[in-house]
């Protein structure tokens, strides 16, 4: 499966449950996750999609733990079958 089909999954998984995914673009900032999710009572997170099978670049991993530690979730999906926990997680926050 190409990392596109799993973006477009987790968009309308979001959009079914009443979210906003946003698709980030940072000039000057490289390495920042693709999407933000936006779900109802202010709950909000930042994903990364990769093809299945691939991991985050250094940089990726640099950007990830910066918005970790000012206390932001951040996810990498790279298997639809993840998108349900990964809002389950985003919900329960």
């Amino acid at each position: 499966m190409r990392e596109k089909k799993i973006e477009q999954q987790l968009v309308k998984e979001v959009k079914d449950i009443g979210g906003i995914a946003l698709k980030i673009a940072s000039p000057g900032f490289d390495g920042m996750p693709d999407r933000l999710i936006l779900l109802p009572n202010r709950k909000l997170a930042f994903v990364e999609v990769k093809a299945p099978g691939k991991t985050l670049r250094p940089l990726q991993e640099k950007r990830k733990r910066q918005l970790e530690a000012l206390g932001f979730l951040v996810f990498c999906l790279d298997h639809i079958e993840q998108i349900g926990g990964i809002l389950r997680e985003i919900q329960a926050s």
